[in-house]
C-alpha cells in the first residue's frame, strides 16, 4: 500500500467528515448539500470502453493536470486501486468516493481536500467526477465552490464537449451540464407517521430522485434520504439547483410539522421509542450496523425534540459513521468478521455512552 495513502486514511479516521459536522443551516434536518459534476477527457474512450492501458493513461494524465491548478495543490491523492477492501469501504462510508469507484477495476484514484469538502474521483463511470459537499443546507455555497474548481480544471484539461449537447458523459442522463444536485435529509418523523411514501411519490412526479445514504441502489438506513435531480439535459445548472433548492424547505417544513405532531399527540409513545433506542445503544452486547443506524436516528430526533438531555447532537452524528463496518475496523486497528464487528460495535457504543444516563428534559 502507498504509505502516503495510509497516512491520509489514518488522519481521516480521527477526524469528522464534512457531512457530519452539523454546523450548516437547517442542520437538524439537512445533513449535507452536495453537487457532483461528470466530466470526460476529449481524447480518450469512456471508462466502460477503455482498456487497462487507457485507464492508466487517463489516471496519470488527470493526476498531473489537476496538480497544476491552484485547487489541485490543496488536494491529497489516494490510489484507490491499491487500497485494501476495508480502506475502500472506509472512503465510501465517509462519502468521499462512490461504491462504483470502490468496486471498479484498474487504475483509479481520488483526490480530497483537508476539510473533506472537495473530492475528485478519477475513473469512476466517467473519467472525472468532481464532488463538493457542505454541511447543512448550502447549495449556493457548494455551487460557488465547485464552479471555481471546475473552471480551473477545464483550463488544464480538454473536456469532451459538444456545442449542442453540452458535456458528454458515459450515462445519457448526465449529458448536458453533467450536474447532480443532492441534499441529504434526516426524516424520522415522516417515517414514523407513515407520510414518507406520499412525499416520495410527489417528488417523483417533479423528476426528483430519492436514494439512500450511499446513493444509487443503497438502502435508506436510519431514515436518511438523498434528494437529487434525475436528468440534466435541457436545463442550466442554475435551474437544476433551483429545482432541488425549492423543494427542500417544503420537506423541512413537513418533517418539522410531523415532529410537532408526534410530541403533541403521541408524546408518551415517541418518548418511549426514543428512550428504548437510547437504552439499547447503551447496554447492547452485540448489535448490527443497520440496527445501530436506526436507533441512533431515533435518539438524534429525541435530542432535537428535547426528550433526552445531556446528549450532544454532534456526538450522535459522529457515531453514525464511526459505527459503520470499515470505520469500526480502522478505529480498532483490526480486520473483524461480521460477528466480531457486532460485538466490537456494542462495546464501542457502551464505552461512548458510559456515565451518560438518559435524562428526560424538563417539560
Amino acid at each position: 500500500m502507498d504509505p502516503s495513502a495510509q497516512m491520509n486514511l489514518e488522519t481521516l479516521t480521527n477526524n469528522v467528515g464534512e457531512w457530519l459536522r452539523g454546523t450548516g443551516p437547517e442542520s437538524d434536518i439537512v445533513m449535507s448539500s452536495r453537487v457532483r459534476l461528470a466530466r470526460n477527457v476529449a481524447q480518450y474512450p469512456f471508462v466502460s470502453r477503455a482498456s487497462e492501458q487507457d485507464r492508466a493513461e487517463i489516471e496519470k494524465f488527470l493526476r498531473e493536470r489537476i496538480a497544476m491548478v491552484p485547487a489541485g495543490k490543496e488536494l491529497q491523492y489516494i490510489d484507490v486501486g491499491h487500497l485494501e477492501e476495508v480502506d475502500r469501504q472506509f472512503l465510501v462510508e465517509r462519502q468521499l468516493i462512490s461504491r462504483e469507484l470502490a468496486d471498479a477495476q484498474g487504475a483509479r484514484s481520488v483526490a480530497i481536500d483537508g476539510r473533506e469538502q472537495v473530492s475528485l474521483m478519477i475513473n469512476e463511470e466517467d473519467h472525472l467526477r468532481i464532488q463538493c459537499m457542505h454541511s447543512g443546507l448550502d447549495l449556493k455555497g457548494v455551487w460557488d465552490q465547485i464552479r471555481l474548481v471546475d473552471d480551473q480544471i477545464e483550463r488544464a484539461v480538454p473536456y469532451a464537449f459538444h456545442p449542442r449537447w453540452g458535456y458528454l458523459t458515459a450515462c445519457p442522463t448526465n449529458v448536458g451540464t453533467g450536474i447532480r444536485v443532492s441534499v441529504m435529509l434526516h426524516l424520522p418523523a415522516l417515517v414514523i407517521t407513515r407520510q414518507i411514501d406520499k412525499v416520495f411519490r410527489s417528488l417523483h412526479k417533479i423528476s426528483l430522485a430519492v436514494r439512500g445514504l450511499y446513493g444509487e441502489g443503497s438502502q435508506a438506513m436510519g431514515d436518511f434520504y438523498q434528494i437529487s435531480n434525475q436528468t440534466t439535459l435541457g436545463k442550466t445548472e442554475e435551474e437544476l439547483l433551483e429545482q432541488v433548492g425549492d423543494v427542500v424547505p417544503v420537506l423541512i417544513d413537513y418533517e418539522r410539522r410531523a415532529r410537532e405532531f408526534l410530541v403533541r399527540e403521541t408524546q408518551q409513545n415517541v418518548h418511549d421509542q426514543v428512550s428504548r433506542a437510547y437504552g439499547i445503544l447503551r447496554t447492547a452486547q452485540t448489535i448490527t450496523a443497520e440496527e445501530t443506524m436506526q436507533l441512533l436516528s431515533r435518539v438524534r430526533m429525541g435530542v432535537l425534540l428535547g426528550l433526552i438531555g445531556d446528549v450532544d447532537i454532534s456526538a450522535i452524528n459522529v457515531l453514525l459513521v464511526r459505527t459503520q463496518p470499515a470505520h469500526l475496523q480502522k478505529l480498532r486497528g483490526l480486520e473483524l468478521d461480521t460477528k466480531d464487528r457486532n460485538i466490537e460495535r456494542a462495546r464501542y457504543l457502551r464505552q461512548h455512552f458510559e456515565g451518560n444516563g438518559p435524562k428526560a428534559a424538563a417539560n
